[in-house]
């Protein structure tokens, strides 16, 4: 930002600097006064040399002395500027500040002496704030500012930032003295720049980044007089004779501007009226304010916390949280109704409006995954049918002309991939409202995706998501910019103020002070975003859910996998992982191939086999990671024709399949059985081939327009299915399986978000029985080491995995890939071991300490300020709460546990809502 001037600059003859007045015009008239100032010179020249920087100092002396201008405080404490000119009245001038440096005027001095004295500075000294304007250091009268900028003294050093938070200009050695009486009005040179003083800044102001927010979104505040005066309607200077008085036009008007729904029904839904900023703004004809109420039909059905988001998005992309901006993020986990609340909105927003009752919005565009476009179109015809509204979807065999062509339609939905190749045609229809379902997908600014939608000239828009988005700053700045831009500022600038703050906050090494700034930047920044996003976690809904049973089963592996696992730690690959000499992450590949070795070893086999019939493979280090592996299999060992017997948890799966199926023959109990990859998939397809189980499945490989098909036929409560396999990277986290009651997770993943959202698909409203949820992990493995991370709480540094990270981006240390790489044969429970419980794996122990552990997992932007449990996963100190007790217990009271503990070391079992009807 330039400026021509500053503000003392243009405020006209009173503030303006007096012409140059040469020393020689004012002997004659006051010989006696020009003694004085050659003394003052002389004095000032003699102490400059004794510390080094006479030519500096008494140049810039003698310009201010010629400028022969005084500083006069006034009560108000501002700088009031008076000039005297000394041609005919120099006997008048006023010479008050002969006798010290001009504090409208401070000086660097740059000796060596000043240095030291800097470098002894006190300690304990207290920093100032200032605002200030700066340009180039120059003689010119009228100064060019080239912009705003933050002083920060201490002591007798200075630091000075651009709003982006940069260093631009530093110094010490300045008067401790001088720095302290810094004020509005005043002049300061530092390194190479002239400043102004504009005012003074709070430390408050300053920790929080409040100060570097000048010219960013604020949010709307509307003074008090102004919110308390009623807005009059507009009367007619001239009153027409011929017209019915005035009282009976009023009265005819508020007649003709009525509610769509009674606002005073029992259980009305009603909007906030805006406030009288909001109708100064946006109601520029005047028109009569009218309550928005929700359609009976659909307000009638909503939750508490459902009605709560519908207010709280009206509320946004009405322009009434911040001021300007139209932008919300619904990030409610799953299950609680966030498509729900959007199409109550749309719906209310197509045919009401807060002024004169006129329609928000004209057409609403609805960005989803492919796999829940159809779903979107049946929960619309569920809420409003197919006669109040028209909805068009964008497939193969309807394109967006379709929709353009035709008035009948008022909202579109359409894939992202759809988008892309649609884009010209969706920017040529004005649309004034974008929902972006799965929208944490939009977490790269530069992803084709994020470019596509934001071309798109709608203010209006809302991302859903049921991802946790505030762990990774640069992806949640991306979010954020989508919804509402600039209302960070631009990316360096949001880089200076906040993330890089929080982050070294963060950090091991840091220091008292950093993690003070870095607290009080999160917590602005929370602040900030906190008016435009909601986020809320399952307990919301969990009273009116059946109760839920979760238990994790530690399986003990076999013989052959225990043989493997050691072979593939001895090689040479982890060998030097664990010594840090090799780089292009091999320490994945490692990952990799114990996590499947850990399901299956035939998995392990197959990659071997695929791996030596590639012999071109540039992959070396996979080679020699298997090197020797397949001497460890049995000579007559393939991968086709693999058992049960071989893999610790297949043979938990076997027998708990069996118990589900036998102890549930009076009605129907289906299971979900999720995992992350496409060949264990194949694997449990088989396994249910071999015992005769009716399945169904859904992977990647799925056509999409056949998905919610699948699901809905699997819902049915004539579904012959007993196993629905599920692969949990595909099918979108929307999809709703109410239809089962078990849910089994074979496989973990490093993103514990994946593993709830799969939970939730079960877990959810509309779900009638008792829900019970299985996690299968090999006991001593890197699988018990993954689920550690997801349950530990720990501050995100370069070297944590967050909760928006797949395993592509992890980064670890050389101790934390020691762990990751340590077998513990002897341990039954090594997750149980870290929790120093003294049960001795007693049944049914539970922890009975009267403190309630945080659940809360701590996140880049620090603790959640107010928002309880709005991240899901554990903490230890919460799994020490759950009963647990090993598997060579001789009764459990479990009765599909007690059919599988044969093969199972351990069990953490906790049961939710144990007490509902």
């Amino acid at each position: 930002m330039r400026r021509s001037a500053a503000p003392s600059q243009v405020l006209g003859n009173v503030a303006k600097k007096p012409k140059f007045t040469p020393p020689g015009k004012c002997i004659a008239v006051c010989p006696k006064n020009e003694t004085k100032e050659m003394d003052q010179e002389m004095k000032l020249k003699e102490r400059d040399e004794k510390e080094g920087s006479a030519s500096l100092l008494s140049k810039i002396y003698i310009q201010n002395q010629n400028e022969n201008f005084t500083q006069s405080v006034e009560s108000t404490g501002k700088v009031k500027r008076k000039a005297t000119f000394s041609v005919d009245k120099c006997s008048k001038v006023e010479m008050k500040s002969l006798n010290a440096p001009k504090a409208g005027g401070l000086n660097l001095p740059t000796s060596g002496t000043a240095k030291e004295e800097a470098a002894q500075e006190a300690p304990d000294c207290l920093a100032k704030y200032f605002s200030v304007v700066w340009c180039k250091a120059s003689k010119k009268k009228h100064k060019k500012w080239e912009g705003d900028a933050i002083l920060i003294t201490k002591g007798k050093s200075v630091i000075l930032k651009d709003m982006e938070g940069k260093d631009i200009g530093r110094g010490t050695g300045y008067k401790a003295k001088e720095l302290d009486s810094l004020d509005e009005g005043q002049t300061l040179m530092v390194g190479g720049k002239e400043i102004e003083v504009m005012s003074v800044i709070s430390a408050d102001d300053f920790s929080s980044g409040r100060c570097f927010q000048a010219g960013i979104g604020t949010h709307d505040t509307v003074p008090t007089a102004l919110s308390q005066t009623n807005m009059k309607p507009f009367c007619k200077p001239f009153k027409n004779v011929c017209e019915p008085s005035s009282k009976n036009n009023t009265l005819k008007d508020s007649q003709s501007y009525k509610p769509r729904h009674d606002p005073n029904a029992s259980n009305s839904l009603v909007m906030p009226r805006p406030n009288a900023s909001h109708q100064w703004t946006f109601n520029k004809a005047g028109l009569p304010v009218v309550d928005v109420v929700v359609d009976p039909y659909i307000a009638n059905n909503l939750r508490p916390h459902q009605k709560e988001g519908i207010i709280f998005l009206y509320e946004c992309v009405m322009g009434m949280r911040v001021s300007g901006r139209f932008g919300a993020i619904l990030a409610d986990e799953m299950g609680l109704g966030k498509t729900l609340q959007c199409i109550a909105l749309v719906w209310t927003l197509l045919r009401q409006g807060a002024y004169g009752c006129k329609p928000v919005l004209k057409r609403a565009l609805i960005v989803t995954p492919g796999s829940l476009v159809k779903n979107w179109k049946k929960e619309f015809q569920k809420w409003l049918g197919t006669e109040r509204i028209k909805v068009f979807t964008v497939d193969q065999d309807h394109r967006v002309e379709e929709f353009t062509r035709s008035p009948l339609y008022s909202v579109m939905i359409i894939s992202y991939e759809m988008l892309l190749r649609s884009l010209d045609q969706v920017q040529a229809v004005e649309f004034n409202l974008l929902i972006c379902d799965e929208g944490h997908r939009l977490k790269n600014s530069t992803i084709k995706t994020t470019t596509a939608l934001t071309s798109l000239s709608c203010e209006r828009r809302i991302i859903l998501t049921g991802t946790p988005i505030q762990n990774d700053l640069q992806e949640f700045y991306a979010l954020i910019e989508f919804v509402n831009p600039g209302i960070l500022g631009s990316i360096s600038t949001y880089r200076k103020i906040y993330e890089e703050p929080i982050v070294r906050s963060r950090e091991p090494s840091a220091t008292k002070e950093e993690k003070e700034l870095g607290e009080k930047r999160a917590a602005e920044l929370t602040r900030l975003t906190g008016h435009f996003i909601l986020r809320r976690t399952q307990e919301v809904i969990n009273k009116f859910l059946p109760p839920k049973k979760e238990s994790i089963i530690f399986c003990r592996p076999t013989a052959l996998q225990l043989e493997l696992y050691r072979k593939l730690l001895s090689s040479r690959v982890i060998t030097s992982c664990l010594q840090g000499r090799l780089e292009n992450s091999p320490h994945l590949i490692c990952i990799g191939a114990l996590k499947k070795l850990c399901n299956h070893p035939c998995l392990l086999l197959k990659a071997i086999k695929e791996k030596s019939c590639d012999p071109m493979s540039e992959e070396h280090d996979e080679s020699s990671l298997y090197e020797g592996v397949i001497d460890v299999f049995p000579q007559d060992y393939t991968p086709d024709t693999f058992s049960e017997t071989d893999s610790g948890k297949l043979q938990v799966l076997v027998k708990l399949l069996a118990a589900i199926h036998e102890l549930n023959s009076s009605e129907r109990q289906v299971v979900v059985l999720v995992s992350n990859y496409t060949q264990t998939l194949n694997i449990l397809q088989e396994t249910c081939k071999r015992y005769g189980y009716s399945y169904t499945r859904l992977d990647g490989n799925t056509p999409v327009s056949q998905r919610q098909q699948i699901v809905d036929t699997f819902n049915s409560k004539f579904s012959p299915a007993f196993i629905f396999l599920l692969s949990s990277k595909a099918g979108g986290v929307g999809l709703n399986l109410v239809g089962a009651s078990h849910l089994i997770l074979y496989d973990i993943d490093w993103n514990p978000a994946t593993d709830i959202q799969a939970m939730a698909r079960v877990w959810r409203d509309g779900q009638k029985h008792t829900v019970h949820i299985y996690r299968l992990l090999t006991t001593g493995s890197i699988e018990e080491k993954i689920y550690q991370r997801q349950i530990s709480k720990q501050d995100l540094s370069g070297a944590v995995v967050d909760l928006s990270k797949t395993s592509e981006h992890i980064h670890f240390s050389i101790e934390e890939l020691k762990n990751l790489f340590t077998l513990h044969e002897d341990s039954s429970c090594v997750t149980h071991d870290l929790l120093e419980c003294n049960c001795m794996g007693k049944i049914d122990h539970q922890n009975t300490s009267s403190e309630k552990p945080s659940v809360s997992r701590s996140c880049q932007l620090g603790q959640n300020h107010g928002k309880p449990n709005s991240k899901k996963p554990l903490s230890m100190s919460q799994l020490m709460q759950w009963k647990h007790f090993s598997g060579q217990c001789q009764t459990l009271a479990d009765p599909f546990l007690e059919r599988i503990k044969e093969n199972v070391s351990f069990v953490f079992q906790n049961v939710t809502n144990a007490t509902s009807p």
